[in-house]
């Protein structure tokens, strides 16, 4: 049987949420993951130094006995964000600000109006090596929603990069090749984070035969190109700037299947798996450790962590929903399905 271990990954993208819902997920990703970047979308948002504070020791309340999980706290830019938060973030161990364009995705309406105001914000994340986390859409309803991704690219992430060329740039959850363009030919600044879903899924796979809601997340998945595109980027000669990060968005199933669904996909359960069976698919399993347990750490400034975990070639079933709060259940990525691997606990 056929194994494979390597250092503890990190998810550089996870939404926890909070409450019950924090609890009930949160085993999922701490037995996975050494460490998470923390999206900090709640409801209000985690806006200031003591809102995240307080959210981190809710966090490591909910860890399951013994775990030495270690979660990684962000802000929420606002508009209203100043360089003096920056320093009081970066003081606080605060690892990064994350952009969500307002009306971008679940629970941004509080997000940044006009990035371009906030400028000199950014020059001191860049001042102060804290990094900026973006969620790459535009949001004008001008723009097809398949397009948000590219025109970002062009109308924001570009003139930014030009107006502070030193700011240490995750862009997250990349879904597009224009994208992962962008990211590999940018300065050792620039780095991206990749889904499981974007890089297994398509287009295809949320409208063929029908509207499937549990493949609805933001940025919508695009064209089997985009998804060719994504894994050459991770598997590539510029793979080192490319990691692990789920976007792991837990929702209950009535919020998923209703008339107007929510965004997000769950994946914790078996995030490793999925992530395997792609470098599995292209070839490239020599390349796996490296995406999901070293890039990330060294790019936010972090030491690997010290454990090892092992994946077994090994069919795993995928249950077909999982306990979730409010005697609700959530449907896991490939929810009845299987996958080509497993995580041996």
């Amino acid at each position: 049987m056929q194994t494979l271990t390597i250092t503890q990954p990190d998810d550089m993208h996870l939404h926890l949420r909070d409450g019950e819902a924090l609890k009930a997920v949160l085993p999922y990703t701490a037995r996975q993951m050494g460490r998470a970047v923390i999206m900090p979308n709640l409801k209000p948002p985690v806006v200031s130094v003591a809102d995240a504070e307080a959210y981190k020791q809710r966090i490591l309340a909910a860890l399951p006995e013994g775990s030495a999980f270690e979660p990684l706290m962000t802000l929420y830019l606002t508009d209203n964000a100043t360089p003096e938060l920056v320093r009081e973030a970066k003081a606080a161990g605060i690892v990064a600000f994350k952009l969500y364009p307002a009306g971008a995705t679940t629970n941004s309406d509080s997000g940044v109006t006009d990035l371009f105001k906030l400028i000199p914000v950014l020059k001191e994340m860049a001042a102060q090596g804290i990094l900026f986390l973006v969620h790459g859409e535009v949001t004008d309803a001008d723009t097809d929603i398949f397009d948000r991704e590219a025109a970002f690219i062009e109308r924001i992430m570009k003139p930014v990069l030009v107006q502070v060329p030193e700011l240490k740039v995750v862009f997250e959850h990349i879904t597009t090749a224009e994208a992962a363009r962008l990211v590999s030919e940018a300065g050792d600044n620039v780095a991206a984070s990749v889904t499981p879903q974007h890089l297994l899924l398509n287009r295809n796979d949320l409208l063929v035969g029908g509207v499937r809601p549990h493949h609805f997340c933001l940025p919508v998945l695009k064209r089997e190109t985009h998804r060719q595109a994504l894994v050459a980027a991770v598997t590539g000669d510029k793979a080192h700037k490319f990691f692990l990060g789920t976007d792991s968005a837990p929702h209950a199933k009535s919020a998923k299947e209703n008339a107007c669904g929510c965004a997000g996909m769950f994946s914790a359960a078996t995030a490793v798996e999925l992530y395997a069976e792609v470098f599995e698919n292209a070839g490239a399993l020599d390349k796996f450790e490296a995406f999901a347990s070293q890039n990330g750490a060294r790019f936010y400034g972090l030491p690997e962590n010290p454990r090892k975990i092992t994946l077994v070639k090994d069919v795993q079933k995928v249950p077909e929903s999982l306990p979730f709060c409010d005697g609700e259940v959530l449907v896991p990525m490939r929810a009845g399905g299987e996958t080509a691997w497993r995580v041996e606990y």
